[in-house]
């Protein structure tokens, strides 16, 4: 008898594919969407850059002028006493946070909320950063770090700038225990065995002479958890 096959592993939720979210520094996200924000703006100043294992980016700790405290990602270049401002009103700088409406063509955000209110969703990754595109009179067009183009509503809010932590990627792991530590830390699971270097009785792609898939790797759209892996529900495959 086989062994289950990862994402069988993975739909039963255990300990081992479940994220460790107790060890991680808080939820980060915008302040409240309010009237302050809405028709004018609110400063503060940063009181702290804080690490967490769930993000890869560092965490600004930001104390506004109502004693609001909220942690948000810190743009590249700032430093603890900075001033940064969020609201409609607010200047187009660096670490500034304002609806998308009022950003021009060309500017780099970051933390790009889906809906307005929702306190950020999109483009949260070390060294990433989206282009405003264009504005039309239902929403506005923003590039994302995928090059894909996507409309949003113009009320969303973003942060100027490019997220901190861009050179993360750039050292190498050198060891494999570094990079066990580091996964660790996120709740994934290393090392991760390919399903072509399996023997048949434990993948659908195991055996076979050499290291290749021995099945198609679109499997049906009906095909049971044990058979659905590789490329699921593809609307294409192959070159253009």
């Amino acid at each position: 008898m086989g062994k289950r096959i990862i994402q069988q592993r993975r739909g039963r939720g255990t300990v081992t594919y479940r994220a460790h979210s107790h060890r991680w520094l808080t939820e980060v996200k915008y302040r409240g969407l309010d009237d302050i924000e809405k028709n004018s703006s609110i400063t503060g100043e940063i009181i702290d850059l804080l690490h967490s294992s769930g993000h890869s980016a560092p965490i600004a700790l930001i104390k506004y002028s109502n004693g609001e405290k909220v942690y948000m990602f810190a743009p590249e270049g700032v430093r603890v006493k900075d001033s940064l401002e969020s609201g409609i009103k607010a200047e187009i700088k660096k670490g500034n946070t304002l609806p998308l409406k009022n950003l021009p063509e060309g500017t780099l955000v970051y933390s790009i909320e889906a809906n307005p209110g929702d306190g950020g969703k999109l483009c949260r990754a070390s060294g990433v950063s989206a282009k405003v595109i264009s504005h039309l009179s239902d929403g506005t067009i923003v590039e994302l770090p995928s090059k894909k183009q996507k409309k949003f509503n113009s009320l969303c809010r973003a942060t100027v700038g490019i997220i901190a932590g861009s050179g993360r990627l750039d050292k190498p792991w050198v060891k494999a225990g570094k990079r066990h530590h580091a996964t660790r830390a996120r709740g994934k699971l290393y090392p991760r065995t390919s399903g072509v270097a399996m023997n048949a009785v434990d993948h659908p792609f195991g055996s076979g002479r050499g290291r290749h898939h021995s099945k198609i790797k679109s499997p049906s759209r009906f095909a049971p958890p044990g058979r659905n892996v590789g490329q699921l529900r593809a609307r294409r495959s192959g070159r253009k």
